[in-house]
């Protein structure tokens, strides 16, 4: 969740939705996601809306803040309601952040359980929460498993003690095996996410980290190329000259080395940065978002999709709590997509899955670039003549010139 909200038009302060949102919502799974702003520091590469328990208080405060997350999921609930959306149940909640384990864990139960009561909750739903390795015990693990979680996502990053160093990261490498093992003490699915591309990493640094992730046997795995972001710590001491910038080719070498050893390992790709060691433990919160379903973003900042409608929260803690204090929306902005924008928005996200995005759908000149994709090894043949559009490795380096070339002229 970058820090930057976009622009957009103002938001009703009832926080009701056009009918729109409402047309075959049905058919559409519903989901819930609640930022926690908190972190115990602020990572140097991060540019996320989060801030250390020092730089807040009042209802903003972390011992407040599950009380005002309740007050935004009662109005979500009566806005979705009033707007004449249908009753559905959850079908994913996830808690991310910042780090949502910073809560106490009776926090983030009341704030399940408010959910839960509000709109219920479909049997085999995911419950997943975020965690730092340092943020966790074997007792607040087995609590959030009895609090209804089912999946935990640690935030490894890497293995190499001088790499967690430049992302300013506050666990040791020996961390992640205990918290691995706790977590399946407790029943919990587990999910580990890298990132590759930190200043400093070599080829075999990052060797190592996918090595050892994999070595303790997750039932996911997410690996993200680092982005620089301006106006981040990280991107400070690159302009200083401080650490070295971040080379494309060396992402490349280390998505594609990444691939090989996690394909190896029995984990298979379904989006273009994560891997999964059987369908049924892909992300399906994460797949919502790219399948285009609906969600209610909880949380300063947070943001939400219904139907097209989409709208982000303001940005400042203390700004959301008085909002929600004084029975209003705590949205900054909204924008409601036209039928062309959300064409758009499938084709940018469908063709990352390796589901696939079906030709059919593409417009005209769509549907002629496919024939150049296959020709440049972009997209896999026996797939495309198959009705779907699959992204070959080469491909998936290049997913955002793959989509520029079959988006509409």
């Amino acid at each position: 969740m970058p820090s930057v909200l976009p622009l957009g038009d103002p938001a009703p302060s009832d926080g009701l939705l056009p009918q729109q949102a409402a047309d075959g919502a049905a058919r559409r799974g519903f989901g819930l996601y609640v930022h926690i702003p908190f972190c115990a520091v602020r990572c140097g590469y991060c540019d996320f809306n989060t801030y250390t328990a020092t730089e807040l208080g009042g209802g903003a405060s972390q011992d407040a803040y599950a009380s005002t997350a309740i007050a935004e999921v009662e109005f979500a609930a009566r806005a979705l309601k009033e707007s004449g959306l249908p009753e559905r149940k959850l079908r994913t909640v996830f808690f991310g952040g910042g780090t949502p384990t910073l809560l106490p864990v009776e926090d983030l139960a009341r704030i399940l359980g408010a959910a839960v009561s509000q709109w219920g909750i479909e049997p085999g739903a995911e419950v997943t929460t975020e965690a730092n390795p340092d943020s966790v015990t074997p007792e607040s693990l087995q609590l959030l498993a009895d609090a209804g979680f089912t999946r935990v996502s640690f935030g490894m990053q890497s293995a190499v003690p001088h790499v967690l160093k430049v992302l300013d990261r506050t666990h040791t490498p020996s961390r992640v095996p205990l918290v691995v093992q706790w977590a399946r003490d407790a029943g919990l699915a587990v999910s580990l996410d890298l990132i590759y591309g930190t200043p400093g990493e070599s080829l075999e640094d990052w060797r190592f980290s996918v090595e050892t992730a994999l070595s303790y046997r997750p039932d996911h795995i997410s690996a993200y190329a680092l982005i620089v972001e301006d106006g981040t710590k990280l991107a400070a001491q690159i302009r200083r000259g401080e650490v070295p910038g971040i080379d494309d080719d060396d992402h490349a070498a280390k998505y594609e080395l990444a691939d090989q050893m996690i394909s190896d390992a029995g984990l298979h790709w379904y989006e273009v940065s994560n891997w999964s060691a059987t369908p049924g433990q892909a992300c399906r919160h994460n797949l919502a978002y790219w399948r285009g379903d609906d969600w209610w973003g909880i949380g300063p900042g947070a943001h939400s999709h219904v139907g097209g409608v989409r709208w982000w929260n303001v940005k400042h803690p203390t700004a959301y709590a008085n909002r929600l204090t004084a029975a209003v929306s705590p949205a900054a902005g909204r924008e409601t997509l036209d039928a062309e924008t959300r064409d758009v928005e499938k084709v940018m996200l469908e063709a990352r899955l390796a589901s696939g995005l079906a030709v059919s759908s593409l417009s005209a000149s769509g549907k002629h670039a496919v024939a150049g994709l296959i020709a440049d090894g972009l997209v896999a043949p026996a797939e495309a003549f198959k009705g779907r559009l699959i992204l070959t490795l080469k491909g998936r380096l290049l997913a955002d010139a793959v989509v520029r070339r079959i988006l509409p002229d």
